[in-house]
């Protein structure tokens, strides 16, 4: 491959990513320096509860690294297996409806880790097209038969088990919000489609968990299907306003995993501050559901602005995509959108398929209803200028 012609080909097509440094301040707004703004507004942030800054969580975060200092100093099989990553995972495995946990590094050496240890060469994987490029990496990392269906499309899932299910094991992978689209997996259907073919089902929550449920236990807990779902997986870096992932399952099925998934065996355990600002969040999520119905609020306000301006079909989710279609225009509202200070960030491909280029707008607690009607205003006028 030539490096400088593959950037120059990228830069053409508006596809070339870059890294824009940014000062993140306590109210939730961004300074870009050398941006013309001197503050905008953050649309592209998953802190959607506005964890990150609370109290408790720095309180709590600050305890843990005066206690143990600022690293494990081994991976977990080996000296650092800390006392507090068992009191967090079983604190998890609580709010997921489970029998215990599993904490990752992150959410991709989550997917990463656990999908290569549940199915191999001779099985095969169900997996909704618009799943997440870190369950997509897990998958090819298995060498399983991987088998795409249409997005949520469950009678094209159900045709393609009936023929192609095969007698190994079969996992479903799917999300319970998608990320990129703000939609919901319907997953009571799911997990009966699942337990007729016998398969395994993993549905991963990362942007759900904190957020949906009446204790903040994701889509799985408001749906009620927790208990048939086979491997719940979640980060703490969006809604709990930390960092690091989980894996909530079975007793047995944890077991299997601290033995076979090489993610997990070979990464030195997560920072004690990081598991204390964790550990806050969980405690926070379930004992504050007034969190919940705040951001909502602040969801349906910006739904609501965004209709008088004739931008609808918003989804049902804090994550308010609005579709654009070519690469350029995007790139080219979200930077007309940052003159006016509203930072958002213009999805491309290969995130997201061919043709179908967005702004993804998320909503947090950091955004008033004020600034978020504002922003619905000047987003209204930058997709009929441009």
């Amino acid at each position: 491959m030539n490096i400088r012609n593959w950037l120059t080909e990228h830069k053409k097509k508006n596809l070339l990513r870059r890294l824009t440094p940014v000062k993140r301040l306590p109210d939730g707004q961004l300074v870009v320096p050398g941006h013309t703004s001197q503050q905008l507004l953050d649309f592209s942030s998953n802190d959607y509860l506005g964890l990150s800054t609370h109290k408790g969580m720095i309180e709590l975060s600050r305890h843990f690294l005066e206690l143990a200092g600022c690293g494990a100093g081994a991976a977990r099989l080996m000296s650092g297996d800390l006392a507090m990553y068992h009191r967090l995972e079983e604190e998890v495995a609580q709010l997921k409806g489970q029998e215990a946990a599993l904490l990752f590094g992150s959410g991709y050496m989550a997917n990463c880790g656990v999908i290569p240890a549940l199915v191999g060469r001779n099985d095969v994987i169900f997996t909704d097209r618009l799943n997440h490029a870190s369950i997509y990496d897990g998958c090819s990392l298995s060498r399983a038969k991987l088998i795409r269906f249409h997005h949520n499309d469950l009678n094209h899932l159900e045709e393609l088990l009936s023929k192609q299910r095969g007698k190994g094991e079969a996992l479903i992978v799917v999300e319970s919000l998608y990320s990129m689209d703000g939609d919901r997996c319907p997953l009571q259907d799911m997990v009966q489609l699942k337990e007729k073919f016998n398969c395994l089902l993993m549905v991963d929550e990362a942007h759900a968990t904190g957020v949906f449920g009446k204790n903040g236990g994701g889509i799985i807990e408001e749906d009620g299907v927790a208990g048939r779902v086979d491997i719940a997986m979640g980060t703490f870096g969006k809604a709990l306003g930390s960092y690091g992932a989980y894996i909530a399952s079975t007793q047995n099925m944890i077991d299997f995993l601290i033995n076979r998934a090489r993610t997990f065996i070979y990464s030195t355990g997560l920072p004690p501050a990081v598991i204390g600002a964790s550990l806050a969040a969980t405690r926070i999520i379930r004992q504050e559901p007034e969190l919940r119905r705040d951001l909502f609020a602040r969801v349906d306000c910006f739904k609501a602005a965004l209709a008088k301006k004739g931008v609808t079909n918003l989804g049902p989710s804090q994550i308010v995509p609005i579709m654009v279609g070519q690469s350029s225009r995007a790139v080219q509202i979200a930077n007309a959108l940052r003159d006016q200070g509203i930072f958002a960030t213009a999805v491309r491909p290969p995130t997201v398929p061919e043709g179908t280029a967005r702004l993804r707008f998320s909503i947090t607690r950091h955004l008033g209803h004020e600034a978020l009607q504002k922003a619905a205003s000047l987003i209204g006028a930058a997709l009929h200028a441009s």
